[in-house]
């Protein structure tokens, strides 16, 4: 079974409902296929008595559980009439209501449910944003494919080895030599195989890339499915051209989405909800560009310009097919597609630490690839080849108030780089990105 880190969360949520007055039912959203559902029943398996599974997308004949005039009790009494063997034990049974957006009244059904003193629920899937902001109801956590961290744990690295690690990012010390080696090797495999569970699961074990790569080819083929299947034939088909134009769209030096792209000639009005649809299902990830850093909240940020990764890395390697992961494997791939890949895995792994992703990009000359907020300053974030400080980063520090920059590079350079701006710059080693942790998340 792999250590995942929304395993914490699950345990605080748990211990928490028990102190506070309002009960809160948990929603795990996320991409398919990134152990929502395992986590759930891993979760009822070791920490409850007893647990309930209802797959409200399988499990049509169930619907009526949950329909009409409901309460607590009545839906209790409805589980324990329409599935056999069922134990309920108060204050050690897990309910877990799975595809949770298949019944019209989902929110209205973990509202009762909270008020319920004796039984935890979970739910997995979507429920309309509007109605889970801000309530006293429902709490929220997003699971996302493995972060490296929780790659290295598949490896048998322990936390401590791990967090052993971050003192490099703030410090200005060269990491020694063979550390560096061997941590910039696993990150290169972290990209290749990605942080899906079933193909970390069997690398781990088998240390076979094809393996990988056929476990990937399965994982985008159910992702197809999924929106075939979520939608009329026309929305699915435009929903797929979009998301299969995101490698490509990546595949340049300017890497703003373009309509124009997925069917030449076409824009924002034929094409607008359907990015929508896989930002929301978690199939990727959006990144605004902003061009003033000194008005925060960066929420404030051109809408319409903007670049999609792909959630998981690895998938996206797959995409770009077996050269692709070889040069990666062996650091021989240039241009374009490299910095496609290291731009994705960074935007991946801070959308994993809870950040919000913006770039900034004031004129067509200048851009700086990552601009997070943490703890309320301003962080632009450079994903590049070399050491040198680029225009655009030291024109980003001189007009704003930012005390703190990092530069990404393949390199175990970990200085401040001597320049106007050099003493707020950090350059460091690709990996060390998984250290810039968000305070705010749990």
């Amino acid at each position: 079974m792999l250590k995942r880190s929304a395993y914490s969360e699950l345990l605080i949520w748990k211990y928490q409902r028990r102190e506070e007055v309002q009960h809160k039912s948990l929603l795990i959203k996320g991409a398919k296929q990134v152990g929502k559902t395992f986590i759930a029943k891993s979760f009822g398996k070791e920490e409850y008595e007893s647990y309930i599974y209802i797959n409200l997308r399988k499990m049509k004949s169930l619907h009526c559980v949950f329909e009409g005039e409901i309460t607590s009790e009545e839906i209790i009494k409805r589980i324990t009439a329409n599935i056999p063997n069922v134990i309920l034990i108060p204050k050690k049974t897990l309910i877990i209501l799975d595809e949770i957006h298949y019944i019209d009244n989902a929110k209205e059904v973990l509202q009762v449910l909270s008020d319920d003193m004796r039984y935890d629920t979970i739910a997995i899937g979507k429920i309309d944003s509007d109605s889970t902001k801000n309530n006293s109801f429902i709490k929220e956590i997003t699971m996302y494919p493995l972060g490296f961290e929780e790659f290295l744990w598949s490896y048998g690295f322990d936390s401590k080895t791990i967090n052993s690690m971050a003192k490099y990012l703030e410090e200005p010390t060269e990491i020694p030599e063979s550390i560096h080696n061997k941590f910039q090797n696993l990150f290169r495999e972290y990209i290749v195989v990605g942080g899906m569970p079933e193909a970390v699961q069997d690398f781990a074990k088998n240390k076979d890339f094809s393996r990988v790569i056929e476990i990937q080819k399965k994982i985008i083929s159910a992702y197809q499915t999924d929106i075939e299947t979520s939608l009329n034939s026309r929305k699915s088909t435009l929903v797929k051209r979009c998301y299969n134009s995101i490698p490509n769209q990546l595949n340049n030096e300017l890497k703003k989405f373009k309509y124009s792209k997925v069917e030449k000639g076409q824009t924002k009005r034929k094409y607008g909800s359907s990015i929508l649809w896989i930002i929301d299902a978690y199939m990727c990830y959006s990144c605004y560009n902003v061009n003033n850093t000194r008005v925060l909240p960066l929420e404030n940020a051109k809408k319409d310009q903007f670049k999609l990764y792909i959630n998981d890395t690895g998938l996206l390697t797959c995409m770009y097919g077996f050269e692709t992961k070889r040069g990666i494997l062996n650091d021989t791939i240039k241009g374009n597609v490299r910095s496609a890949i290291y731009e994705n895995v960074i935007a991946q792994c801070l959308t994993y630490n809870g950040y919000d992703l913006y770039y900034y990009k004031p004129d067509d000359n200048h851009e700086v690839e990552f601009i997070i907020e943490k703890d309320g300053e301003v962080v632009p974030i450079e994903v590049k080849v070399g050491n040198r400080i680029s225009v655009s980063m030291e024109g980003i520090i001189n007009d704003s108030t930012i005390n703190t920059a990092y530069k990404c590079i393949g390199k175990r350079n970990n200085t401040r780089e001597k320049s106007n701006v050099g003493s707020k710059v950090r350059i460091i080693p690709y990996y060390l990105i998984m250290y810039i942790r968000n305070s705010e998340i749990i």
